[in-house]
């Protein structure tokens, strides 16, 4: 994203100079050109519909940037289906997801007329047909099967082993079958699946989409008439130079090799695909630290504005604003966060820092803002939105008094 224009730094065509002016660090910074590349390539090459993973990135502008290219969604939340709908999105784009849908959470969804409920256990098909019954509604549904096949990325980014808490297992569809003749108001016509996050290896996805065309052919030979099948996401990113590319000409060849011509439509649900690398965090360094041999750099961003090194040891590639100096030092680069555990990356090579020059932390505009907290009691950060040679806030910063406000002291205190 980052590059440099008559020695500035620029995003599109803005200079980041120009937002610093605006805005106080930490901020979220996206990239709506990369954004829009992305899912052309995708859409050029996984030869079906594209549902966007909201979870990725929730903020409404991105919603929208995906909106009018053409995309569905995919939410796991009745606040991300709330969201969808506030920024325009056709309900019947929409496919909602999600292991811990509540009553109200299923009504909501049904009174929105959105495409699909995905259900993904018995009792939710219990519920579903119970509150369809109340409505006197027939509900069109889908049906998430965990296959039972091991993504072989990190196990905290696993959703496809019979271990894992989502979907049927697909050991259990005969009782599908019996329950779908039981419960009267329900419809059955997708199936999906989603096995993980990041997944660069051909042979998964050849695995996952053998065992799902069979778990189809097998609703479909029993009179279930099934009219969409998702594929689920998955599709590895690289975050630095020590990571693999996707291959999509072979993903490509073999979404053709078993899907041509088959009488339903294919559907994915990419997320961070299409916005991680189209996201930066620009930080402050607020401190420089020697100990123990270590030279640290202490950011405004934390832990807590971007959790992915902490939580999963994520290597996310980072890089200083101003390239004026000359002289290369290993920095620890960490946050404010009082934990030992804020830290972005170890004995990165970088030129000389000093406090007060910036960093950029590459490839977060997936599962940053998103998954960002209030730890230490810190605000949010803005987010900007870039488009050509314009910027806007899609997302002011958090102010602590408005955070404090919300905590109410009862009487007795």
């Amino acid at each position: 994203m980052l590059q440099y224009k008559n020695n500035k730094p620029h995003i599109e065509g803005v200079p980041i100079d120009d937002i610093i002016k605006t805005q106080v660090t930490p901020i979220y910074i996206y990239s709506q050109n990369c954004i829009e590349k992305n899912y052309a390539k995708l859409k050029d090459n996984l030869v079906g519909d594209i549902f966007y993973s909201v979870k990725a990135n929730s903020n409404q502008a991105i919603i929208k940037v995906i909106n009018l290219m053409g995309g569905g969604f995919d939410v796991v939340s009745v606040g991300e289906l709330k969201r969808c709908l506030t920024a325009g999105v056709n309900p019947e784009k929409i496919i909602f997801e999600g292991v811990g849908k509540s009553d109200e959470d299923i009504l909501f969804a049904i009174n929105s007329s959105i495409r699909l409920i995905n259900a993904e256990s018995f009792e939710e098909l219990e519920k579903i047909n119970r509150i369809a019954l109340s409505l006197d509604k027939i509900i069109n549904i889908g049906i998430r099967i965990n296959p039972d096949i091991d993504s072989q990325t990190l196990e905290k980014i696993s959703t496809g082993k019979k271990s894992d808490k989502f979907g049927i297992s697909i050991n259990e569809i005969n009782s599908i079958h019996a329950y779908l003749k039981k419960y009267t108001n329900l419809n059955l016509i997708g199936i999906s699946c989603h096995i993980g996050s990041q997944i660069f290896n051909l042979d998964i996805f050849d695995k996952v989409f053998k065992t799902m065309k069979d778990v189809v052919n097998n609703f479909l030979q029993s009179g279930v008439s099934i009219k969409y099948l998702d594929l689920g996401g998955g599709i590895g990113v690289q975050y630095n130079n020590a990571d693999p590319h996707i291959d999509l000409l072979g993903l490509n060849k073999l979404i053709k090799l078993y899907f041509d011509e088959v009488p339903y439509e294919l559907s994915f649900e990419p997320g961070r695909y299409l916005v991680a690398n189209a996201g930066i965090i620009l930080t402050k360094i607020i401190r420089t630290k020697k100990s123990g041999g270590t030279n640290f750099l202490i950011t405004d961003a934390g832990m807590n504005t971007f959790i992915r090194p902490s939580l999963y040891n994520a290597n996310h590639k980072i890089e200083p604003l101003d390239n004026n100096s000359v002289n290369n030092f290993k920095y620890t680069v960490v946050g404010p966060i009082c934990e030992s555990s804020d830290v972005f990356v170890k004995n990165i090579e970088m030129i000389e820092q000093k406090s007060g020059n910036y960093l950029i932390i590459h490839g977060a505009g997936a599962y940053g803002a998103v998954m960002s907290s209030n730890y230490n009691s810190r605000e949010l950060p803005a987010e900007i939105l870039i488009n050509k040679s314009s910027f806007a806030l899609i997302r002011e910063k958090e102010n602590i008094e408005s955070i404090i406000d919300k905590d109410i002291i009862p009487s007795w205190l």
